[in-house]
């Protein structure tokens, strides 16, 4: 990535379907040893890393569809301990089903209380250093007409016509007044579901699906976006990246022989035993990308069994060697 003397450079972190148990089935210790990993990964990578900005892809919790009021407070309580961060970092929360519900299961009620608590809208832009992210609400990507779909689809559209304009020359901008003004560049996609593919049988790399796996065929609008609102999104927006989460796993596609889409795998243990983030840095015109992965969960297992086991070993190998010895045995006499 080139980096001219008058190029300004945004770094932002990228993770995904983090799912912080609820009070259904959440059980004590899988939260405490998960969540903790989930803690001292985000601080740690905060601290060495120094991001500006960081997108949490969706699913931030497993309950939050169903959860009564108690329980929402308490997941956002520790979401919030979780992933605290200085002031001169920003947190950005997209929806996920599993914060709002699937389609069916979604309503007013449940997106205005994460909008609430996390600030966000369904369909918005934010401009950073030049680059445009626009964040989606791919949950509301139905396509029926249901009243939040037709509301985030409308502002959607608008953000298109006002993005266009903002690209283009100052001359044809006569016709474009009464539209908002954004960085004309194209954006980067920020959303929870894939855009539509088959499958993720071309996906490979340490972290893509397990190889039982990679061959099962998606569901539309449930594992990944209808082609109808795929085609929506990329033909509004042309943009120059998509970043999206939900299948727990990474992938990378071309949709199109033009668009990238990066999968972002889970940031947490329970849906991985290897989780990772994203590192992105952006110009205006430029990005790159880089994938930095957590501990494995099954190796530090294994480290602590052979801490468990050798400590024991120790204490009795010093307490013969001690016992034995002739100073101990004049000792007693």
């Amino acid at each position: 990535m080139g980096r001219g003397k008058n190029v300004q450079t945004l770094n932002a972190l990228f993770l995904s379907d983090t799912h912080l148990l609820g009070a259904i089935s959440g059980h004590w210790f899988d939260k405490l040893r998960r969540e903790w990993q989930m803690e001292r990964a985000f601080q740690t990578a905060l601290w060495l890393l120094r991001p500006e900005v960081v997108f949490i892809l969706g699913d931030i919790f497993d309950e939050g569809k169903c959860s009564s009021a108690k329980d929402w407070e308490d997941d956002v309580r520790r979401f919030q301990q979780i992933f605290r961060h200085p002031n001169d970092t920003e947190l950005v929360v997209l929806t996920g089903n599993h914060d709002i519900g699937f389609h069916y299961e979604m309503n007013w009620e449940k997106l205005q209380r994460f909008e609430k608590v996390f600030n966000a809208n369904s369909a918005r832009i934010i401009t950073k250093k030049g680059v445009n992210f626009l964040l989606v609400n791919s949950v509301a990507m139905e396509g029926d007409g249901c009243p939040i779909c037709h509301a985030v689809e409308n502002e959607l559209f608008w953000l298109s016509e006002a993005l266009n304009c903002s690209m283009q020359s100052e001359l044809k901008k006569e016709h474009c007044c009464d539209t908002a003004q954004f960085s004309s560049t194209p954006p980067i996609i920020l959303q929870h579901y894939p855009l539509y593919r088959t499958s993720d049988s071309n996906c490979t790399g340490q972290d893509a699906a397990p190889a039982g796996k990679r061959h099962l065929q998606f569901t539309e609008q449930y594992d990944v976006l209808s082609q109808e609102a795929t085609h929506k999104l990329l033909w509004w927006f042309q943009p120059r990246l998509i970043l999206s989460g939900h299948t727990h796993s990474a992938c990378e596609v071309i949709h199109g022989n033009k668009y990238l889409e990066v999968s972002v795998p889970s940031f947490s243990w329970r849906n991985r035993n290897n989780p990772s983030f994203i590192l992105g840095t952006f110009s205006s015109a430029d990005f790159l990308l880089s994938k930095c992965f957590l501990p494995e969960e099954s190796s530090v297992i294994a480290i602590y069994c052979a801490t468990g086991m050798a400590v024991p070993l120790l204490v009795l190998l010093h307490f013969y060697l001690f016992k034995g010895s002739p100073q101990f045995t004049s000792a007693l006499v």
